[in-house]
């Protein structure tokens, strides 16, 4: 991809302007360009669509975002460092890079990008799942991005997109299928990253869906499956007792087992008994 868009290799550009990558920003760059373009393509096709990258560091990712055809890319960097080898990008880019130095917990990045919108990112460890929990719980549904194509920590990735009965099911996995599709399209070795995380990584692609998959109120089912999850080893009946008096007799009329634990709840009788919380408080 150098030759592509006549931009030196990342690791010359990381050394001209010293970004060894800092572990207080969670920082592991990936400077294999046939795999950040991999990624972009996992993202789908990038033509008609505004991209959000947050945390694009040297710009490995960015690059193929924009060599692989994306209308515009919202780069999100709170590592000042990073601004001069994006700036050159942006400058074999005319017109199609944009690049905000700032944290992107605190950056509402809807005033810079026009729908579509698809989000891409290299998260940085320390604020991926925060950043991921926030994009998929919005105030109102559908959100404003099409998909989400994120690399987390494979253990995070597994988290996502686990089904009832393992340990890696959890609140993470309800948030997510809830109201998204979600699956795994790449896992990378340690030693692909400069510097080598100790665990492996994996990019989770995410289209959103246009209505949640079951009905249910968003904040008495996050407050449902926290509760649940919170105490996973006790069973339902004493995890969720201060979700509801009576909730024995409301995990019963929803056919969920009282002495059941929340791994082995699925997502349509998470709702369900979300429904009949709801109802019960009202009523």
């Amino acid at each position: 991809m150098s030759a592509l868009d006549n931009l030196p290799p990342l690791r010359e550009v990381i050394a001209r302007h010293d970004l060894r990558a800092k572990k207080q920003l969670g920082q592991n760059f990936l400077l294999d360009l046939n795999l950040t373009a991999k990624i972009a393509r996992a993202a789908g096709d990038l033509g008609q669509c505004d991209v959000i990258e947050v945390g694009p560091g040297p710009g490995g990712l960015t690059r193929g975002l924009l060599a692989e055809g994306a209308r515009h890319v919202l780069a999100i960097e709170k590592d000042a460092r990073a601004l001069p080898a994006l700036a050159e990008i942006a400058a074999a880019y005319p017109g199609r890079l944009t690049v905000i130095n700032g944290d992107a917990l605190e950056i509402d990045p809807l005033a810079h990008v026009a729908p579509p919108v698809r989000i891409v990112a290299n998260l940085p460890y320390n604020v991926g799942t925060e950043l991921l929990i926030r994009w998929l719980t919005p105030p109102a549904w559908p959100p404003f991005w099409q998909s989400l194509t994120l690399m987390f920590q494979k253990e995070v990735a597994e988290r996502i997109t686990a089904r009832p009965g393992g340990k890696a099911y959890g609140r993470l996995a309800v948030l997510a299928q809830w109201r998204a599709d979600a699956r795994i399209v790449m896992t990378l070795p340690p030693e692909a990253f400069v510097p080598a995380p100790k665990v492996h990584s994996s990019v989770v692609h995410l289209t959103a869906l246009p209505q949640p998959r079951y009905p249910a109120d968003a904040k008495v089912l996050s407050s449902v499956v926290a509760a649940g999850f919170n105490q996973r080893r006790k069973m339902l009946r004493a995890s969720l007792k201060s979700i509801h008096p009576e909730i024995e007799r409301l995990l019963e009329e929803c056919g969920i087992p009282p002495t059941a634990r929340a791994e082995e709840v699925g997502l349509e009788q998470f709702c369900t008994l979300a429904r009949a919380v709801q109802a019960a408080r009202q009523g």
